[in-house]
Formats: C-alpha cells, structure tokens, sequence
C-alpha cells in the first residue's frame, strides 16, 4: 500500500522501528509509557513495534519502576547481545580492531603495528600490507570474543583521505598523502576476509568516523552542529550540521595557511598539514635544532617535545626550539580554526586524535586567543572550543557505528550484502524503472 506522499507501510513501520531503537538506546531504559512522547507514536503503535523486536530479540526487559497509583511499569532496553560490530582504525603508526556488542562494551581487541620508514614513509600503508593486518585483525577478535561471524551487523572502517563509492568495487580510498591512489578497499577486503557475503563494510574518513562518535556519546552530544578535528601525524576534520546524521569529511590539513610555505605531504606547499601535523611537527623541530629520542614513534617522539617544552619541573629550562616551534603553530591553528568558523558557523569545534589531545592539553586556549583575533567576530563569540571526551581510540568506536547507524535506519534489519535491505522494493522504485524504459 502506498499513501500520498510516497511512502508506503513497509516504510511507515521500519521508520516507527527505528524511532523506538533510537529512543532506547540514546536515552533508555524506557517504558513503553515513555516511549509514546519520546518517539511521537501512539500507544498502540509502540505496542507493536515493542512485540515485534522483543520477538526477533532486539529488546528485552530491564527491570522495573513504580507508577502513581497502578501496576508498576516495565522498562525496556535494546538487548547488548543481539549484534555485534567491528570497528577499524587504519592510523598513522597501527591498524587497531575492536569488537563490540551493541552497548559498545569492547569485547575484543588486536593491533598490527605499521612499520615507518623514514626515508620511504609511504611504504607504512602498502596496501596488501593493511588488508592483511584487518584480515588478521577480525579473525582475532572474533576467536578471542567467540562471537560467531554471522552475529556481526558489520565492519566499519576509517581511513586517511577520500572515500568515494563506486558500483564495481564498493569504496574506493584515494589516499594522497599516504599514496593510495583509488584504491579498491571494500572489494580487497570481500576477497581476503573470512567473513559471510551478508556482513556489509562500511568505509569512510577518519576524521568523519571520529565526528559521528563524538556527536553520538562524546563532547558533541546536545549540539546543533560541530566541527570535530582529528590531529594525528597529519590533520583533517569533519563537519556535522545532523546531530544524529553522518558528517562530512574536510580535507581540512591541506587548507593553505602560507603561500610558497613548507612542502606538504601531499605535495603542494603551505598547507596547514605541514606546521601542524605531528609529522611536521617534529620536522620543524628537528630542523631548529631540537633532538627527538632516537629509534621513537611519532607519539613518543611528541610526548619528549612536548615536556621539552614544558617541562614539569619548575627549575628546568625550557627548550627554546621546542617552545618557539609550538607558538607558532598554535598561532597557524587559530588561523585554521577560524576559518572553520568563518565558513561553517559551528556550535562547537572539537579537538580529538591521539596528538590532537596532547597538544590541546598544552595550547587549547592560547589556540582560542588566536581564533578570536582571525575569525570574524559574531561568529566566534558563539563558538565553543573544547576537547574531545572518546580518548585516542575514538576513530574505532565511530568506524564501529557506522554499521551500527545503518541498523537504526533499517528498524533493526540487517542488510545483504551491498548494503540493500532485504525485502521489496519501495512503490517508487518500480514506477521510476518503467519511466526509464519508455
């Protein structure tokens, strides 16, 4: 049956499915009481979109509360064991894995580091190299947690640079920075993991993985819109206008912030990747004189210039090419930080990644000092800079929601593989195919 606007019942009842999944999770336990205004049905609506995922064991009972004057009321929750998703963080220095149940408890973990070469640092992501870490990675988790693969909702997965979706080979990364030229991700991993053809992949930037887990359970929750940036060996962000829809990506790292500046490592010059990355960072240091510890990883290394630079102890003095090198680059994020004021007019800007949230640790609010000297001034008074709340390892929670959105979309069902949900077709679907054949 189909009504005026389009829609027909099948998608009157996934959507009133999706409201009730939606309304438990974010804010439950629920009872069926409350989830009338909280999700704007009716009473007899919520009773059946209640029968149905309590029978498919999507929701259980959690107890109870008194009400005024009659039966006390049962609360209802989304079941944790019900699903299952993997997150996977393709970073700078290690491709992280985590399994988890719907409540995100992490259920599993496994980590591959990526060897750096200094001399060759696009060889750390060579391709086969990754796809084999993820393989590795997923049957990890799953032998560790003995969670069958067919509980899986799906695997989600962040990645540096443009994800773009093709119909032949799924999401395709084109990687500049790391030397990913249209690479066909989604297709490799179909081929080289051990996983049912029904368990969708969900691949998208780091950055914008990052946005929907802060927005969803982090320092985004509440607002209208956000601007989450991540700072790893590189910097990107994501912009978030839908507080419960996806983001979107910002090549934000590759804003030119110097004409005729450093050469950036995606090639071009003055972008702001180059002073503000962890990567250059470290470089610029280097080059004024500075001595990261021999042999160390990008976070260690960080760390030592970082106390260099602000030492604990009060008699010490500071390393004044350290010092200098993060004034300085506190002064270009301020300039980049506004203008993603200027443009996107945001509620909140938001500071995660692993070298994000050490060095707002040290400079956020001399950062802030610059934004409200470069920004325009309306918008920066209404804009509020703060950190992160997920930790370092927020890109796999959200690269684990990503699946996990599309099972809220679907009222609970799970997808076939290419991401179609089982069923038919929507009445449009079929009037548009013989318009086409005319």
């Amino acid at each position: 049956m189909t009504m005026r606007n389009g829609r027909t019942v099948r998608d009157l009842r996934r959507e009133n499915r999706t409201a009730v999944l939606q309304s438990l999770y974010f804010d439950g336990p629920m009872s069926r009481f409350e989830l009338g205004p909280a999700t704007g049905l009716s009473s007899g609506s919520v009773s059946n979109v209640v029968a149905e995922l309590v029978a498919e064991g999507l929701v259980e009972e959690a107890g109870s509360v008194d009400s005024a004057g009659g039966r006390p009321r049962i609360l209802l929750r989304v079941t944790p064991g019900s699903g299952c998703m993997i997150g996977v963080d393709v970073g700078e220095t290690r491709v992280r894995i985590e399994l988890f149940d719907l409540t995100l408890t992490e259920l599993a973990r496994a980590e591959r580091p990526l060897a750096v070469d200094s001399a060759h640092p696009h060889d750390r992501y060579e391709v086969g190299v990754v796809v084999d870490h993820i393989r590795e990675g997923i049957a990890e988790v799953l032998r560790s947690a003995e969670v069958p693969a067919e509980r899986l909702l799906g695997v989600g997965v962040g990645v540096p640079g443009i994800v773009a979706p093709t119909p032949e080979d799924g999401a395709v990364v084109h990687g500049q920075t790391t030397g990913w030229d249209a690479v066909p991700l989604e297709r490799l991993l179909r081929e080289a993991v051990d996983l049912p053809a029904s368990v969708p992949y969900r691949i998208d930037n780091g950055a914008k993985t990052l946005g929907q887990a802060e927005m969803w359970f982090g320092a985004g929750r509440g607002a209208s819109s956000a601007v989450v940036v991540l700072f790893g060996s590189g910097v990107g962000a994501c912009v978030v206008t839908d507080p419960m829809g996806p983001g979107r990506a910002l090549e934000w790292g590759h804003l030119k912030v110097r004409v005729r500046g450093r050469r950036c490592r995606c090639g071009a010059l003055g972008c702001l990747e180059a002073y503000a990355g962890a990567e250059a960072l470290l470089e610029r240091w280097r080059e004024a004189g500075g001595k990261p510890p021999a042999g160390a990883d990008e976070e260690t290394a960080l760390t030592s210039m970082l106390a260099a630079a602000y030492p604990a102890d009060p008699g010490t003095e500071p390393d004044a090419a350290a010092l200098a090198v993060l004034e300085e680059t506190a002064e270009y994020l301020g300039a980049g930080f506004a203008d993603l004021v200027n443009l996107f007019q945001p509620e909140r800007i938001l500071v995660g990644g692993w070298a994000g949230l050490q060095l707002g640790a040290r400079f956020l609010e001399t950062v802030k000092g610059y934004v409200a000297e470069y920004a325009l001034a309306y918008p920066a008074a209404r804009v509020a800079i703060g950190m992160g709340r997920l930790g370092p390892d927020a890109v796999t929670v959200g690269a684990a929601i990503l699946p996990l959105a599309d099972f809220f979309a679907l009222g609970g069902r799970r997808t076939e593989a290419g991401g179609e949900a089982a069923g038919e077709q929507p009445a449009w679907a079929s009037t548009v195919r013989d318009r086409a054949a005319r």
